[in-house]
């Protein structure tokens, strides 16, 4: 390039090497856009311009030739605008240079899913295949098909259990055992529960399919996502589903969209760490510092100074239970009792308040002050 006069360049006569990363650096106001975009870029447009034909250049408008005597060995030019982008703690290369986005469309039209329990290729059933593969694998016995319902869940589910009874459902599997559907039937409210409805119990033969097409399309209205065959003289169960879903363990997954590998979306965040790569636990030795302080002497950092609140009456009751006082140390304190109260359990020490209309129950020794504490910082 000589002479360059473009804004305030004052004669510049330069030599860019090719094949190089060149990189135009001074001080604000000396010109190096003026050389890289005003002169360089103008130049190379320009020439672009003038390879297209007279028709064409009518509608492109004219282009002014840059300020400089002359430009050799100029390579077609491209220009990359420059843009400020908004930056959070999920921000990486991928997502700022908008190359994430076709990766993720990527995944979700190609990509093949896989357990992450086993390992194996996720299946996908149609209502059809689920008819021909039970009648062909379990004809001449007996099953009872399934319509799970509650899935690894607390509660007592005696609603449940009644508007089931009144759909005219007379059985369901509970936590592997078929129960009778009675009055008032209800379950332990603090223990985890698996609730499957019994839709039908039949012996597989030809002759019956329209039933087993009707059940089966019964359970899935119940169930919306997947159903349980069990077969009843082996006591094994197989699962089938028409989204994806792992053949031994009945894991389900959802149809792959972009949303899914998208750590920006709730759809596909780490339900762990939120999509930001890292988490924050609860540092035990800033929760006990000092083991050989007790409760009274804010041994326990969190609760503070003992106060009369609820929290404080139900660790009273569980320090009654297990035989200790606030003013015992910490590291004297039952490693059972120690437990519940840092990472909680099934008991339950509750503490009514009796000056409203409606009794409030604190449970602390079921969450745990852990888990309370992880609770606060999400």
């Amino acid at each position: 390039m000589i002479g360059a006069k473009e804004n305030n360049l004052k004669d510049i006569d330069v030599s860019i090497p090719k094949n190089k990363l060149v990189v135009i650096t001074g001080l604000s106001g000396s010109g190096k856009s003026s050389l890289a975009f005003d002169t360089l870029y103008a130049e190379g447009q320009r020439r672009y311009m003038e390879t297209f034909s007279s028709y064409a250049r009518q509608f492109l408008g004219k282009m002014e030739r840059p300020n400089v005597e002359k430009i050799d060995g100029l390579s077609p030019v491209i220009s990359i605008e420059q843009k400020t982008t908004a930056w959070n703690p999920r921000s990486t290369v991928g997502t700022t240079t908008e190359i994430y986005d076709f990766l993720r469309l990527l995944y979700a039209r190609i990509g093949e899913a896989y357990s992450y329990n086993t390992g194996k290729k996720m299946v996908q059933y149609t209502d059809t295949q689920i008819i021909d593969h039970i009648l062909e694998n379990y004809k001449g016995r007996k099953i009872s098909i399934l319509a799970p319902v509650i899935r690894a869940r607390k509660g007592h589910y005696r609603d449940l259990f009644e508007q089931t009874r009144k759909k005219g459902y007379t059985k369901v599997r509970v936590d592997g055992k078929i129960v009778d559907l009675v009055p008032g039937l209800q379950l332990d409210r603090y223990k985890v529960h698996d609730i499957e409805i019994v839709i039908d119990r039949i012996k597989v033969m030809p002759d019956k399919k329209d039933r087993l097409v009707q059940s089966t399309q019964i359970a899935f209205k119940q169930s919306t996502e997947f159903i349980q065959l069990l077969d009843n003289d082996k006591d094994e169960v197989r699962t089938y589903s028409k989204r994806l879903m792992c053949p031994e363990t009945g894991i389900s997954y959802e149809e792959p969209s972009p949303n899914s590998f998208s750590f920006n979306s709730p759809y596909g965040t780490c339900k762990k760490c939120k999509g930001l790569g890292n988490c924050h636990d609860v540092d035990m030795e800033k929760v006990i510092p000092d083991d050989s302080k007790s409760i009274n002497q804010q041994g326990i950092v969190p609760f503070g100074e003992v106060r009369d609140n609820f929290t404080f009456k139900q660790l009273r009751q569980i320090a009654k239970k297990y035989n200790f006082s606030f003013a015992s140390p910490i590291k004297e304190i039952p490693e059972e009792a120690l437990d519940i109260i840092l990472n909680g359990g099934d008991e339950v020490f509750d503490h009514k308040l009796n000056y409203s209309k409606r009794d409030l129950i604190y449970n602390l020794a079921h969450e745990g002050l852990i888990n309370m504490l992880s609770r606060w910082q999400s």
